[in-house]
């Protein structure tokens, strides 16, 4: 069947161009959306892979096509992104991934975060003086998390993937670009010369990225140039060959704990070996009849998606409007409260105890959602966590959707923190390492890299997994003929990367798909609005009007236009059931692939 695929190129005003619209091979024709609608989603039957590059999507829908299911996919897409988007893709980092198997009904929250080496302890962020030093969160060896995502791949391969398909098969395609390279395009350029100065710092990293200059001469590849990288092919290779011990063990695993050893970290290979994949129950909220299934802590993101929408619930959204002053201010207002609540509560469920069902009572959320003013902001030093009853992330994360023809979806974020982690690959693996650790609270109130702020709960210790925002999320359709006999439905898979703005992104889509009737690429192309609490600081994208701007300040919003943010990658199961999918246009080189 004839591809379809959109690359969303163009800023928010520019029209959505749909590549390879032409309708032939489908036994049906595509549906077609009112011509108000500005934004237009890609269509397809019978499975649909969003993410944050071309080529990896196009391996997922490969994969689906050879039998795999949407775990498969995952798992391709997954190496692939390692590959050919180095600065968030990865093997170094990890993430959360939520799959829903259609046959059984059930979700599952796949947690394959950074975990803390042994050697870790509460203070390891102060410097001499007892104070947070975030250079060594950030750009030092003490940064740097056990890696996950090589575990959590494997981890839903076994168990959720569909048995007709080996590991091998499904690293494959990203052993082939990595060991024949394949042409840099205008998003890794642009990208690969931002990060120049602190790539160029280690001469092995260079090497890589910058083949042939010194540090005083990096040049970045040319678009259309090759870039190949063969080390990185052979640690894939080993991880085909060899599975979970390729990567934990062995010459891969004694390169990481060594390099990272080398600049200032406390990695050995007893923390590699010891690494665990966790197996969650997902977090479940309800909106205006839809059910929110999203990650458990230790992300935040599920949990304060739930809590910002269920304050929402009490207001006429749709009567407001899409984007206007009462609307924004509502949302800011409902994000103020649960990020305050994050800076007290939320951390590792293995070593804190998180009260998740009490800061989803509708009580105590009816409670805090009463606290808004509607007609004025209500100052963050006024607005301190609840106290529920029985209670004791520049942004460079990538998502992808994937939805297959049986009706099983994933939903995956995954990450190495910063733009290309802590700029540092393992010698002779090509595996960039991440900078996860400063997600930690160095200290109580002391702010990371995006400025949010943390508590006890969120302090570095041995084994333990940082606070995170990433929210993989899947909505599920309102049972409308009153049968609740079988499984749900799904009807959104979405996620952003992001920092500290993927849980009001992903927020927004939602409410703009619930409460303003937009289609998946008009709610992903709206403005962005964000606030979580500290900073007292109301983020707004341009596209939002003067007057709701002079509106907000007037209301006591201290107002701070800010770049675009975020790369929603979402897909919608519609009622006909065809797959309408949609990539950020706020990031060159997405795309949307279905068959």
């Amino acid at each position: 069947m004839h591809i379809l695929r959109v690359l969303f190129l163009s800023a928010f005003a520019a029209l959505v161009a749909l590549a390879g619209s032409s309708t032939r091979g489908f036994a049906e024709t595509p549906p077609i959306l009112s011509p108000e609608a500005r934004f237009q989603p890609v269509f397809a039957r019978n499975g649909m892979v969003a993410s944050q590059e071309e080529q990896a999507s196009q391996i997922g829908i490969d994969i689906l096509r050879r039998g795999g299911n949407a775990v498969d996919a995952a798992v391709a897409v997954g190496f692939a992104l390692a590959v050919t988007l180095p600065r968030a893709g990865n093997l170094g980092g990890g993430g959360f991934m939520l799959v829903h198997l259609a046959e059984s009904g059930e979700t599952i929250a796949l947690d394959y975060r950074e975990t803390a080496p042994a050697a870790a302890s509460a203070g390891m962020f102060l410097g001499e003086d007892g104070a947070a030093d975030p250079e060594l969160s950030r750009f030092t060896g003490l940064g740097i998390g056990v890696p996950g995502t090589v575990a959590g791949l494997i981890t839903a391969h076994s168990e959720y993937g569909s048995g007709t398909l080996s590991l091998a098969d499904l690293i494959a395609p990203a052993l082939a670009l990595a060991e024949g390279g394949f042409p840099v395009g205008q998003d890794l350029h642009l990208s690969l010369n931002r990060a120049a100065a602190r790539l160029g710092n280690d001469d092995y990293t260079r090497g890589i990225f910058y083949p042939g200059t010194t540090s005083e001469d990096i040049v970045a590849p040319e678009i259309g140039a090759v870039l190949r990288q063969r080390d990185l092919a052979g640690t894939l290779r080993r991880i085909a060959q060899d599975g979970r011990a390729g990567f934990y063990g062995g010459p891969i695993a004694t390169a990481i704990a060594e390099t990272v050893t080398r600049i200032g970290g406390k990695m050995t290979v007893e923390d590699l070996a010891s690494y665990k994949v966790r197996i969650r129950a997902p977090i479940r909220g309800w909106y205006r009849g839809y059910e929110i299934v999203s990650m458990p802590p230790p992300s935040s993101g599920g949990l304060h998606v739930a809590q910002i929408l269920a304050m929402l619930e009490a207001y006429d959204l749709t009567e407001m409007g899409p984007g206007s002053a009462d609307a924004t201010h509502l949302l800011a207002e409902a994000m103020r409260r649960a990020y305050a609540d994050r800076a007290t509560w939320l951390g590792d469920p293995d070593f804190t105890s998180v009260p998740t069902a009490a800061l989803l009572s509708q009580a105590y959320l009816g409670e805090r959602g009463s606290t808004i003013d509607l007609a004025n902001a209500t100052p963050s030093s006024e607005v301190s966590a609840g106290r529920p009853e029985g209670a004791p992330e520049p942004p460079q994360t990538t998502h992808f959707s994937i939805v297959d023809s049986d009706g099983n979806a994933v939903s995956n974020t995954y990450t190495l923190n910063f733009s290309y982690g802590v700029a540092v690959a393992a010698e002779g693996t090509g595996v960039l390492l991440n900078n996860e650790l400063d997600d930690f609270a160095a200290a109580p109130g002391v702010a990371n890299a995006y400025g949010l702020v943390g508590g006890a709960a969120n302090a570095p210790a041995p084994n333990k997994r940082p606070l995170s925002s990433m929210s993989p999320t899947i909505v599920f359709a309102p049972i409308l003929d009153g049968n609740d006999d079988g499984p749900k439905r799904p009807w959104l898979v979405t996620g952003s990367p992001g920092g500290s703005r993927i849980i009001s992104i992903v927020t927004q889509m939602i409410v703009n798909m619930i409460d303003h009737g937009m289609n998946v690429a008009e709610a992903t192309a709206f403005p962005r609005m964000h606030h979580q609490w500290l900073p007292d600081r109301l983020f707004l994208e341009r596209g939002f009007s003067p007057d709701t701007i002079a509106i907000l300040r007037a209301r006591g919003h201290d107002v701070e236009m800010r770049r675009a943010s975020g790369s929603t990658q979402s897909i919608v199961k519609r009622p006909d059931g065809w797959l309408a999918g949609a990539t950020d246009p706020r990031r060159s080189g997405s795309a949307a692939v279905g068959y």
